[in-house]
């Protein structure tokens, strides 16, 4: 009996990043799954920051499911961990330069460390000509599961912001856009999914829970989300029932805005009066600061109405560092 041919072409490799001192070369790992089906071209990324480890067992799981997928069409691309030197050491950074990855793209190839990476990752993924591209992050330990996706102002061209307004929807999650002077103070135009929107190519970002560990629920809703996002491209069997994460019906299909105030006003210990997941009410108290006798120094109250996107993994409290991150309703 012959065997009949895949209509699949599976290839994990590697791109060299790096020759040490010590002349050992370090590499990025590659993913890449085609179909003789054409469709669709989809990158996922994970790991940009190395102690935000979710998002590689995410990747690895969407790989295993479509080896078995009989309809795939078009094409998944992965980078699962874009710092393999940040991973190593549990560090958000690049840690022999201390640079931040994500705020290093488009890349120069003639650059600092993580200019030279993040070129090698940029240009690699446009020149696939990709539909869209998924970056995957994971937050504070205390923290749901959102889609982050950039404002129209960063994004620039209105027919890519419709198409990561429309995905986003897709993705099952609430979904929340940063404040447009967050990306002037904090350099985050120089994102992955900044830079990829600025040249036109859709992306947005999902962030899926705590970091430094992995989180099997929180791999599953990446991955209950991914597969929407490929029904709703036609690049897979069509799905039943598609992926819906619980949250309150009023914010359903909104984009919230994100945000970080209120802050700490003084140093001391924080006790918070909210989880993740909570709707709070403007002026509502959402954390209080003691000091080391016990006495209430501060009362943090909500700014606005929203959702409790997450919480600080610590309790130490000091003058103007966020402690509570809020999707805010838009008025």
């Amino acid at each position: 009996m012959q065997k009949k041919e895949s209509s699949q072409r599976i290839r994990y490799s590697f791109l060299k990043i790096l020759t040490g001192s010590d002349l050992s070369t370090r590499r990025l790992a590659l993913m890449e799954i085609k179909s003789i089906n054409p469709g669709p071209v989809i990158w996922l990324t994970g790991c940009v920051h190395g102690d935000e480890v979710g998002g590689i067992v995410v990747i690895q799981e969407i790989f295993k499911k479509l080896r078995k997928e009989p309809l795939l069409k078009g094409s998944v691309h992965a980078f699962p961990l874009m710092n393999p030197i940040g991973f190593e050491t549990a560090s958000r950074h690049i840690t022999l330069s201390r640079e931040d990855l994500n705020r290093s793209f488009p890349g120069n190839k003639n650059g600092s460390f993580a200019e030279r990476i993040a070129d090698k990752i940029f240009t690699t993924i446009i020149e696939t000509n990709p539909t869209l591209v998924l970056d995957l992050h994971n937050d504070w330990r205390k923290s749901i599961p959102y889609t982050f996706i950039d404002p129209p102002e960063i994004v620039r061209d209105e027919d890519t912001y419709e198409k990561v307004k429309l995905f986003s929807n897709k993705t099952g999650f609430i979904i929340v856009s940063e404040q447009k002077e967050a990306y002037e103070k904090e350099n985050m135009e120089k994102t992955l999914s900044g830079s990829l929107n600025q040249r036109k190519i859709p992306s947005l970002t999902l962030e899926l829970g705590e970091s430094y560990v992995v989180n099997e629920e929180n791999v599953e809703y990446g991955v209950k989300s991914i597969l929407n996002i490929l029904d709703c491209l036609g690049m897979i069997k069509p799905i039943n029932k598609p992926f819906n994460y619980q949250m309150p019906e009023s914010l359903r299909g909104k984009i919230l805005k994100y945000s970080h105030r209120p802050v700490s006003t003084v140093s001391g210990i924080i006790r918070f009066l909210v989880e993740a997941g909570d709707l709070v009410k403007k002026d509502q108290p959402v954390a209080r600061v003691y000091n080391a006798f016990g006495k209430l120094q501060d009362t943090l109250r909500a700014f606005q109405e929203g959702i409790v996107l997450g919480y600080s993994d610590s309790s130490a409290g000091f003058p103007g560092v966020p402690v509570i991150a809020f999707g805010v309703v838009q008025k």
